[in-house]
C-alpha cells in the first residue's frame, strides 16, 4: 500500500494505492462523498481487488469533476494495473434517497453489480435513460472508462455509503451494501479472469 500527496487544480489530496487483482476499486471523491473511500477500501481488502482512494485531509472540501482528475501519477498507476474499474461516488438526489445509479461504459459489469446489490434496502438502476445524465459515468475522459475493459460507476445515496447522516471520521458503510458489493466484485473478479 502506498500513500502519496498530489495536487490537482490547487487542491491537495492524499491518495492511497494498493495494487491487487484485475478489478480496481476507485473512490475519487472520498473527501467530499463520505463513505466512498471507506467502502472501496473494505471491499478491496476483502476481495484482493486493486484500490485507489482520494481523500482531502486538510482544508475545505472541494469537488473536482471526475473527468479532470486524471493527470496524476497514482491514477495513472491504477489505470495501468487494473483492467476493469468499479468507481464509487455519492449522490444527493432528494427524489431518490434509496436509489443506486449504476452507470459506466461496461454495461455487463454494471448489471453484475446491480444484481448483487438487489437484496439491499436500496434499488439499483442500470437503464441509462433512467439515470440522470450527470450521473451516467459515460464520458470518455472519466477514469471509470479508461481501464482496458472500462468499468461501472456506482452513484450511492447518503444512506448507502454511511451509517451516519452527518459526516464522521471514519465513515462506516452499511453492512448490507458492503456485502452486496463484495458479492458483485467477487463475481467480476471471476469473470475478469476470462475477460469480457
Amino acid at each position: 500500500m502506498r500513500t502519496e500527496r498530489v495536487t490537482i487544480e490547487g487542491v491537495e489530496f492524499l491518495t492511497t494505492l494498493s495494487p491487487g487483482g484485475p478489478v480496481g476499486l476507485l473512490a475519487l471523491h472520498g473527501g467530499v462523498e463520505g463513505g466512498t473511500a471507506e467502502l472501496a477500501a473494505e471491499v478491496a481488502a476483502r476481495t484482493g481487488a486493486t484500490l485507489l482512494t482520494f481523500t482531502q485531509p486538510d482544508g475545505p472540501p472541494a469537488h473536482i469533476p471526475s473527468t479532470r482528475m486524471s493527470p496524476c501519477a497514482p491514477l495513472a498507476a491504477f489505470l495501468a494495473h487494473a483492467t476493469l474499474t468499479v468507481s464509487l461516488h455519492g449522490h444527493n438526489r432528494r427524489a431518490a434517497p434509496r436509489t443506486i445509479y449504476v452507470g459506466g461504459s461496461n454495461r455487463p459489469a454494471a448489471r453484475v453489480l446491480a444484481t448483487a446489490l438487489a437484496d439491499t434496502p436500496f434499488t439499483p438502476v442500470t437503464t441509462l435513460s433512467d439515470i440522470p445524465h450527470p450521473l451516467r459515468g459515460l464520458h470518455p475522459d472519466n477514469p471509470v472508462n479508461l481501464t482496458s475493459d472500462g468499468g461501472a460507476q456506482l452513484e450511492l445515496p447518503v444512506r448507502a455509503r454511511t451509517t451516519h447522516p452527518a459526516p464522521t471520521d471514519p465513515e462506516v458503510p452499511p453492512q448490507s451494501v458492503v456485502d452486496g458489493l463484495l458479492a458483485g466484485v467477487r463475481r467480476l473478479m471471476e469473470r475478469e479472469g476470462g475477460r469480457w
